[in-house]
């Protein structure tokens, strides 16, 4: 690993982990929206990552959607319920949600500490040329 890998390698990493972070925010906020139940549900996105080409990093590759089985509800009281009183509620895990909002937070911030360490030995570095 030569020249400024580490801190390319480092970005990467947290710009996925900024990315999971954000689409988690996302979900998390969403986790009480209901629909007519002859709508599609709010699914919850999931981050896909991937090795960018020799090892340099990783990149977002795309999004995917929770395709577990929405859970239909009655509500009769509901604006949004249908004729016969049904909603549809958002397919998203609270729990599993949470869980990677904290491995998100923690690979962001591992990535952040790379960065700022590998900045410091280059600063150092250049201050033994002096």
């Amino acid at each position: 690993m030569g020249g400024f890998q580490a801190l390319d390698i480092a970005a990467t990493g947290a710009n996925l982990g900024r990315t999971w972070l954000e689409v988690v925010a996302h979900n998390i906020a969403n986790v009480n929206t209901v629909r007519p139940a002859d709508q599609e549900p709010f699914r919850a996105k999931l981050v896909v990552a991937e090795e960018r080409a020799g090892g340099n990093g990783v990149a977002v590759a795309g999004m995917a959607m929770d395709g577990a089985d929405p859970q239909h509800v009655y509500d009769v009281g509901n604006p949004l319920a249908d004729d016969e009183g049904r909603l549809v509620r958002p397919v998203v895990d609270l729990a599993g949600q949470m869980a990677d909002m904290m491995a998100a937070q923690r690979s962001y911030q591992a990535n952040l500490s790379v960065i700022r360490s590998s900045r410091e030995a280059y600063e150092s570095a250049m201050r033994l040329g002096r």
